[in-house]
């Protein structure tokens, strides 16, 4: 009896010893890392293959700090415009000597209207005075009357002609085939930047295999041809520690059963590409002295579903450069 708990309890320390190594099964199987760029951190699209991908828990890339928008004035805010006088310094110098002039005479007891040749001189500049006085009053009732009859609003870049406008197209646009006028698949709402064609999908799926291949073998050198440094760190690391658990995880006769892309876009000269994947494979678990299966099956196949970022350089071919979970959806 005593032997007997003896043994149960080594079986259950061995099943703890072994839980955080089976639970990375499959070339990044319960890990969510890499980069996906300056969108690292923030939440993939869904998809119908993945309504819902866990956030990046490691990634090389740090989160880029939003930068704060610039104050900038309104432009329903209407612009001051400058006084008459500020536009015309000519004329409110001149005014200013008439008004002087006529101050004096008053004071000097010539008033308004002096009498006498020698006051000749300042009658001139005192009509002058009134007639700038009427001026100006006609070009302050102008202006008002025009102002009155503008928009209550002014735009940046408003000249003589009316500013150009882009015709806003509202007709929905049917992703699934790319037509206008089409009510949107509701099942769909990849956002594609760049244009990922069926040779892409191909690649992904290829890369899909290949990784996969990789990672049973333990060969790290075949996984640095098809993922970049990051990731092949993160699997050097798990392959180590199931090296060390005297075990080795293979995931073989991989195929893919759905597939639908969540966002594609352009960052400089690199491209990216976030892909929901739902694919089956024999994936097990063996120990390396006695090849017995501990884990999985070598004949029942298990499907999985992550959600894939493959990355390249113009012109280059696509390195795998993330893998998240799918979140369980209620």
């Amino acid at each position: 009896m005593k032997k007997s708990r003896h043994i149960l309890g080594l079986m259950v320390c061995a099943a703890l010893a072994f839980a955080p190594a089976l639970a990375e099964a499959k070339a990044g199987g319960g890990f969510s890392g890499g980069s996906r760029g300056t969108r690292s951190y923030n939440t993939a699209p869904a998809t119908p293959t993945a309504p819902q991908a866990k956030p990046v828990e490691r990634s090389a890339t740090s989160p880029t700090q939003p930068q704060r928008p610039q104050q900038a004035q309104p432009s329903g805010t209407p612009m001051a415009q400058p006084s008459f006088f500020q536009r015309n310094p000519f004329v409110s110098g001149l005014l200013g000597g008439l008004v002087g002039a006529g101050i004096g005479s008053m004071l000097f007891g010539g008033g308004f209207f002096p009498a006498g040749g020698a006051g000749m001189l300042g009658l001139l500049l005192q009509l002058a005075l009134i007639g700038g006085l009427v001026y100006l009053g006609l070009r302050i009732w102008r202006s008002r009357q025009a102002d009155s009859r503008r928009p209550a609003y002014s735009y940046a870049g408003m000249g003589n002609e009316p500013a150009q406008r882009s015709p806003l197209d509202v007709r929905p646009l049917n992703v699934a085939t790319g037509r206008v006028g089409e009510a949107p698949q509701p099942v769909s709402s990849a956002q594609d930047e760049i244009g990922i064609g069926a040779a892409e999908f191909d690649a992904f799926e290829r890369l899909l295999g290949e990784v996969q291949k990789a990672w049973s073998a333990g060969d790290v050198a075949a996984l640095r041809r098809h993922v970049t440094p990051e990731m092949l760190s993160y699997f050097s690391e798990q392959l180590s520690a199931n090296a060390s658990a005297g075990i080795e995880n293979h995931v073989e006769s991989v195929k893919l059963e759905q597939g639908d892309l969540a966002e594609a876009w352009r960052e400089g000269n690199i491209d990216y590409a976030t892909v929901a994947m739902r694919w089956s494979a024999l994936d097990y678990t063996v120990r390396t002295d006695t090849g017995a299966v501990v884990e999985g099956s070598k004949t029942a196949r298990g499907d999985s579903t992550e959600v894939w970022t493959f990355m390249r350089t113009s012109g280059g071919r696509w390195l795998l450069s993330a893998i998240q979970q799918v979140e369980e959806v209620a």
